[in-house]
């Protein structure tokens, strides 16, 4: 379900757990637990994953994640009403000794600030 529509829907809980053999709780625990998995509806088109590890917070990624929060107008795990860009929190990409870092549609992005995500993004959009 999530890598066909992109999201795992809430009534199709009960559906995996009868067809694996699991509780509705395992189901939803496991979904909920992992941030790969979506139960909210789907990303947008693009997906911006900012690090939120202490490495990066101690380099400017806290102001960096306002800026883009800003610039894409969104908050943390929306999807833009477009559909086009969703903006995910994530906590450590092994990029510790070049942050601020990011991953922007799996492609991972080191040494940022915000003028080179707006330039990215934009390069993305086209």
């Amino acid at each position: 379900l999530q890598a066909e529509f992109g999201w795992i829907p809430k009534p199709a809980i009960p559906v995996l757990a009868h067809v694996f053999n699991l509780s509705r709780a395992e189901v939803y625990g496991t979904a909920s637990f992992y941030h790969d998995f979506r139960l909210e509806g789907p990303a947008g088109r693009h997906v911006l994953k900012l690090c939120r590890a202490e490495a990066c917070q101690a380099v400017g990624a806290e102001q960096l994640a306002a800026e883009m929060k800003r610039h894409l107008n969104l908050e943390w795990n929306e999807a833009s009403p477009d559909g086009e860009w969703t903006l995910e929190p994530v906590f450590c990409l092994g990029l510790c000794a070049s942050g601020p870092a990011a991953m922007i549609d799996e492609e991972p992005a080191a040494r940022l600030d915000a003028e080179k995500v707006r330039a990215i993004l934009d390069e993305v959009r086209r």
